[in-house]
């Protein structure tokens, strides 16, 4: 089991990654962060920013261009992939019986959600570790028009791979020496920068939600 975690750990080591896979294996690892159901784990924005870095320092051989571009590339197809698998599994969870883990009024909850709200989760959940990795298979599960998600996957990945990716490659360029010393800080300000919206978004929701179960009962009562 030891040997198990230090492997893991191992390869979701962002700069072993980068020195010891180079440029297609960075590629692999944003496909599978943003379509792929296993690769939640994934350490996708820190990825981006060391691989900028790497190119500005000499250490990534490939030309920041082709580094974006590729990445894009990448990133689109992986949301294509869960958006597939989402669409393809997505009529049996429609099918399937309550249970204690599974209501299916989550799942109605959540395609109104998705039809409202879709562009905000698919193209700033790119920015939330595991958010991101989900969001494309739910959006397929609930069957969120095709064309709509075509444009935020598009968007939402050349905002996230842009942004990441040219951060790290001109901070690089400009304090090399410095940028190592503060990689982890600056990723965890990213998440956290990120993460703001959909925090305030959950409890507006949750806000307003008890407010019609207050208007609920206030009529229920006016009614007796």
């Amino acid at each position: 089991m030891q040997e198990f975690w230090n492997s893991l750990q191992h390869f979701i080591d962002p700069e072993k990654l980068l020195k010891e896979g180079g440029f297609y294996v960075v590629l692999f690892v944003i496909f599978a962060e943003t379509g792929l159901f296993f690769g939640f784990f994934l350490p996708g924005d820190y990825l981006l920013f060391l691989a900028g870095m790497f190119v500005a320092t000499g250490r990534l051989d490939v030309n920041i261009y082709v580094l974006v571009l590729g990445l894009c590339i990448a990133a689109i197809s992986g949301n294509f992939t869960g958006y597939w698998f989402g669409r393809k599994t997505g009529p049996l969870l429609y099918k399937r019986k309550d249970s204690i883990f599974f209501k299916k009024k989550y799942l109605l909850a959540a395609e109104r959600y998705y039809r409202k709200q879709g562009a905000f989760a698919l193209i700033m959940g790119r920015f939330v570790p595991i958010v991101r990795t989900f969001a494309p298979i739910f959006a397929g599960v609930v069957k969120l028009e095709l064309k709509k998600f075509a444009f935020y996957n598009i968007v939402g990945a050349i905002l996230w791979i842009a942004s990441l990716t040219l951060l790290g490659y001109f901070l690089g360029r400009r304090f090399a020496q410095q940028i190592e010393e503060y990689l982890v800080y600056i990723i965890i300000g990213f998440i956290v920068i990120t993460t703001i919206p959909l925090v305030i978004t959950f409890v507006k929701k949750q806000v307003n939600k008890s407010e019609d179960e207050d208007e609920t009962e206030i009529e229920e009562e006016e009614k007796k």
